[in-house]
């Protein structure tokens, strides 16, 4: 790491635009880390790493000013020359490319998910403290509007004491789209459980802390299909809030993206937050007005005992979403010396989660974790 941005801690002296170095250029780097990095007032994306050459041209097209390599021990190789690793590559090499940007000496972000299992990824965070480096992993979906309403409706007691969490990712995709991402391959961490799953437990837990049991249900749907593409987790948080996720690809009628029943009143939201889509449309943060806002018919609605699918219940402004706050957010923690905006400890607990849904799909009963803080 170069001794004008960064001293041996892994925190940024304030000496310009920290330099990234991005691997994987994939759907995560091309529609999610590099335009949010490129967004980012005191980040420049300097090198991405892809072994595909369209992807390259893809990349110089998109950051004209971006240098391209084929591998991503290219991008080590420059280590001196980067002031942030940035992994948006495959999940089984999440744990291999870290260890190796850690031990030169660099921070990293890593997308979800951190590792294969929770004893990797106390590894990894074990390394980041030895090192005084950075490690924090990419859980964007704390930043969609929908997760901010929930979230602000919760801590200001709006809902009153929370009984129940239902949150959803489902799509419908009946034809299997291939690729690692469903592949049955265990070395590979496919399937919506560690992908989509990732997201909602991580929610979970942002929101009502640490689970002590655990019950999960998985099934392959779709003919072709080799991993999970529909599963049902039933979480008990330490607290005594029950949170149910599903995450599935074979929802032929899709149910609500979150509804939270509290002792006071309920709040039902349908409907994807917006930034993924826009991201994908080839939109940008900073240079959109009204980034991240719904229109008003696709608020959620607040009430108790009202049917918002009929109209009921009062309609509750949704927060708008903000991506861009994660990076902002690394910013500064590497500027500062700060807490990272997601931490490699707050990751190991939704492995653990992950791990438990896992096992108990796989032998039919519930499984009782230890809960940590």
């Amino acid at each position: 790491m170069s001794s004008e941005t960064s001293d041996p801690t892994g925190t940024a002296a304030p000496h310009g635009p920290l330099r990234v170095g991005l691997i994987g250029y994939g759907l995560a780097g091309s529609v999610f880390h590099a335009p949010l990095i490129a967004a980012t007032e005191g980040l420049r994306l300097d090198l991405v790493s892809t072994s595909a050459p369209e992807r390259q041209a893809q990349a110089r097209a998109e950051h004209p000013q971006v240098r391209t390599v084929d591998t991503p021990q290219a991008v080590l190789d420059r280590a001196a020359d980067l002031d942030l690793i940035v992994l948006a590559s495959p999940n089984k090499t999440h744990v291999p490319l870290a260890t190796a940007a850690l031990e030169a000496g660099l921070p990293v972000v890593v997308d979800k998910p951190l590792a294969a299992t929770a004893a990797e990824a106390e590894k990894l965070a074990a390394l980041a403290e030895e090192r005084g480096l950075l490690l924090s992993v990419f859980q964007n979906r704390r930043w969609d509007n929908d997760f901010r309403t929930v979230r602000r409706l919760i801590e200001d007691g709006t809902l009153g004491d929370i009984q129940r969490f239902e949150s959803r990712f489902e799509r419908w995709r009946p034809q299997p789209k291939g690729g690692w991402r469903e592949s049955g391959d265990p070395t590979e961490l496919g399937g919506l459980l560690y992908d989509l799953g990732s997201h909602l437990v991580d929610q979970a837990l942002t929101l009502f802390g640490p689970v002590v049991s655990v019950y999960a249900e998985s099934d392959i749907r779709r003919p072709g299909a080799e991993a999970d593409d529909d599963t049902f987790l039933a979480l008990t948080h330490a607290n005594g809030v029950r949170s149910h996720l599903w995450v599935s690809a074979t929802a032929a009628m899709l149910g609500p993206r979150f509804r939270v029943l509290g002792s006071r009143a309920g709040y039902v939201k349908h409907g994807l937050d917006p930034q993924e889509a826009a991201l994908r449309a080839g939109l940008r943060p900073g240079s959109e007005a009204g980034w991240g806002v719904e229109p008003e018919s696709r608020w959620g609605r607040l009430g108790a005992g009202a049917s918002p699918r009929a109209g009921g219940g009062d309609p509750v402004r949704t927060l708008p979403g903000d991506y861009p706050a994660y990076y902002a957010a690394i910013v500064r923690a590497l500027r500062e010396g700060g807490r990272p905006p997601v931490t490699a400890t707050e990751a190991t607990a939704a492995l653990r989660v992950l791990e438990a849904a896992k096992l108990s799909a796989t032998e039919g009963r519930t499984v009782h974790i230890e809960a940590r803080t």
